[in-house]
């Protein structure tokens, strides 16, 4: 009997010192959720998350406070949720630049909320119309063309550096803190283009103050079907893809992230929400935490041959 105790009162003592069991989950959220965005306001995470927020507020019972910590290309407000509490409760809206593979152990992917190509996008001061004559204005004018990128390392970065690789041109690339700002700065002719999120410059472009010349998928995205892709008007091979999706710290609970989870793909499965996404340019995505990191693989993989192979600076 003394054995039996010798054994079974160290695991009765652990027991209470786990309040995030399966038992915890049934009742999560007990209180609002912060979602940190790494970037300021208006780009293509911000848009996103701000559009699903009340949707999940709504299932939870419980608000989605949004908090925008922006810096150093995202990794200021990534390290922020990384250092949280691994409880479920503050989580990260990431990206190609917040989360590389430099600080993906620090994190539990959650769910992919959108997989969507970008859109290359110029100022009609330009008086380029097709990906064919920008290559050739590119060359032309080796390292005059200047296009604009949420930071160092984003994925809107990367699409250029991919693009001036495939394409055997010198472009210029110029860093903001955020699509917003480079938007502005496009806007205003101060940069040429951008490889920009959907969701952030469908507006302009429909407006006509800006012109899209192609998207980046290698097929045409349901959300943007009258508008090429880069492969089909010149530039046969490319692809590039912008996403973003929810992380927590790591090591919080599995059975917290996967009923975090469900509830992000029954708000994307709305009709209301896939049609205000598909709208903004955005498609939306689905799938496990497991099927998120299984995709979060292949893509860091592929920006870390481009990086590598082209000493891109991502700094």
């Amino acid at each position: 009997m003394k054995r039996y105790l010798f054994w079974i009162f160290p695991l009765l003592v652990l027991l209470p010192l786990n309040p995030l069991t399966a038992m915890a989950a049934d009742v999560f959220p007990a209180k609002s959720v912060k979602v940190i965005v790494p970037f300021p306001p208006g780009g293509g995470a911000d848009t996103l998350i701000r559009l699903l927020a009340p949707s999940v507020g709504d299932i939870w019972k419980q608000a989605l406070i949004i908090e925008n910590r922006p810096g150093a290309s995202g990794l200021i407000g990534a390290e922020a949720v990384a250092q949280s509490p691994a409880d479920g409760y503050t989580l990260l809206m990431g990206s190609t630049a917040a989360v590389t593979e430099r600080n993906i152990a620090q994190f539990s992917p959650v769910a992919l909320v959108s997989a969507s190509p970008y859109v290359v996008t110029v100022s009609p001061a330009l008086n380029i119309t097709s990906i064919k004559a920008l290559i050739a204005y590119a060359k032309a004018n080796p390292g005059q063309v200047r296009y604009g990128s949420s930071g160092p390392g984003s994925a809107s970065h990367l699409a250029g550096e991919l693009f001036a690789s495939m394409a055997g041109v010198s472009m210029l690339h110029v860093p903001y803190k955020g699509t917003g700002q480079a938007l502005t700065d496009l806007l205003a002719g101060h940069i040429d283009l951008m490889f920009a999120p959907a969701q952030t410059v469908m507006p302009q472009i429909e407006s006509g103050k800006l012109l899209a010349l192609a998207q980046t998928g290698l097929k045409r995205s349901e959300a943007l079907p009258n508008i090429p892709t880069v492969a089909d008007s010149g530039l046969p091979g490319y692809s590039a893809v912008g996403w973003f999706g929810l992380f927590a710290p790591a090591k919080t609970p599995k059975v917290v992230t996967q009923k975090i989870n469900q509830t992000v793909m029954a708000v994307l499965a709305q009709e209301k929400v896939r049609k205000a996404m598909l709208e903004r340019g955005s498609d939306p995505a689905h799938g496990s935490p497991e099927d998120f990191a299984a995709f979060l693989r292949l893509d860091q993989a592929k920006w870390a041959k481009l990086i590598k192979e082209n000493k891109v600076a991502v700094q």
